[in-house]
């Protein structure tokens, strides 16, 4: 034990003699401590690390949108400049189901100069299987009320419908649907260029005179109809021909109607 403390004041006296008499550390280091094999770098040493890449994302290609239906039927019957044309037009018109639901396009018929142009609703099933206006048993009977006034489609007037197509089941045209077709329409009577008009039924007189009176109070009385390239022309508002044969007594009013279309045809100039 001697021997090992002589040893060390030995090796305490050699360090003295080198200079070695101040400690390096301001604390002792703690040797039991499981040190970091790897060295670190001083912080200012150290490279900043790399921005993570934000994903490039594409900007939004806008898409063009169609035009909406009634803008694309204006349109077509716009740019019609005759009734075959139109004809054309409405068959390759795509902005209404009921083409898909329906057999044949009805469009219509008759005399195109006679002055006096009819306008019913909408096909029945009879018409979208012959693709001819008022055939059934309402349009037989039509052509039998106005053969009593001295007119027929074959010699007087021309024929046709709001709707150049069958709804499903026979049911009324609802009012978007005449809107869509109504610029179809108008264009129809401005090729014809008619001097007088019959509204067959309360869908023709409500679509083309407006409002929301029914056929029975607009009926017997004569109102302006503004169509483009023609101004005003004098259209006359009857019973449709299948409310008649559901309701036979009310022929009465039907025929007061068309003897007050055939006084105006009468003092008609020429």
């Amino acid at each position: 034990m001697e021997q090992d403390t002589s040893a060390l004041a030995a090796a305490l006296a050699l360090q003295c003699d080198w200079g070695a008499d101040e400690a390096l550390l301001e604390s002792p280091a703690n040797r039991l401590a499981v040190r970091d094999a790897t060295p670190r770098a001083p912080e200012a040493a150290r490279p900043a690390p790399e921005p993570t890449p934000r994903p490039i994302r594409a900007a939004p290609v806008a898409l063009a949108a169609a035009p909406p239906a009634n803008t694309r039927a204006e349109a077509l019957a716009a740019a019609a400049p005759d009734l075959a044309a139109l004809k054309a037009a409405i068959a390759a018109f795509d902005g209404s189901p009921l083409k898909e639901t329906a057999t044949n396009l009805v469009f219509g018929e008759g005399i195109t100069d006679a002055g006096l142009m009819l306008i019913g609703e909408a096909p029945g099933a009879d018409e979208d299987r012959a693709g001819r206006p008022f055939v059934g048993a309402s349009g037989q009977l039509l052509d039998r009320m106005f053969a009593s006034v001295g007119l027929s489609r074959e010699s007087n007037f021309y024929i046709t419908n709001i709707l150049p197509w069958r709804p499903p089941g026979n049911r009324t045209p609802t009012d978007a649907e005449v809107a869509l077709f109504l610029p179809f329409l108008r264009r129809q009577v401005a090729l014809i260029r008619p001097k007088r008009l019959v509204l067959v039924g309360g869908v023709a007189a409500k679509g083309l005179i407006g409002g929301k009176e029914g056929i029975t109070r607009l009926r017997g009385r004569w109102y302006d109809v503004e169509i483009a390239g023609l101004g005003r022309i004098p259209a006359l508002p009857t019973l449709h021909p299948a409310y008649l044969l559901r309701s036979p007594a009310s022929k009465r009013e039907a025929w007061a109607d068309l003897l007050l279309l055939r006084r105006m045809l009468d003092q008609a100039p020429g």
